[in-house]
């Protein structure tokens, strides 16, 4: 249901239009701060269950309360997060809006959502099989 209603929001305030979120982006040209607004009423929306949650020790139905402990911005999060705003930028897509905008059977949303989940894929097998660890494996052998 969830899901439901954050693709019906993207839809409703427009953030599924890619020149939406390059607008928003082109601060020295045709400024578009729509998408500043939706973010600050994400994060507004977002406070209170956050701030509710912190304070238990499960979730509704019984799971376990699984939120983010650390609060370190190392390496990889820097690196992650880098390459998460220059593929932002030039594709106008995040994850959400591009998994809400395959309904429009575009090619070239089908290939971003292609590239997306291998990259997602590369990522895992790279978590499972870091570099570090295999160049230290065959230093051993």
């Amino acid at each position: 249901m969830s899901g439901l209603i954050f693709g019906f929001g993207l839809i409703v305030s427009g953030m599924t239009d890619p020149a939406k979120v390059q607008g928003f982006l082109d601060i020295f040209g045709s400024w578009d701060p729509s998408l500043g607004l939706v973010m600050a009423g994400a994060i507004l929306t977002g406070i209170f269950p956050f701030t509710w949650a912190k304070s238990r020790r499960s979730a509704l139905l019984g799971a376990p309360m699984q939120l983010p402990v650390s609060k370190t911005l190392d390496r990889n999060l820097i690196i992650g997060a880098s390459l998460f705003g220059i593929g932002w930028g030039m594709a106008g897509f995040c994850p959400g809006p591009a998994v809400t905008n395959l309904v429009a059977q575009d090619t070239e949303v089908s290939l971003f959502v292609i590239a997306m989940l291998t990259g997602m894929l590369l990522q895992q097998l790279c978590i499972k099989n870091p570099l570090s660890s295999r160049g230290k494996s065959r230093r051993n052998t």
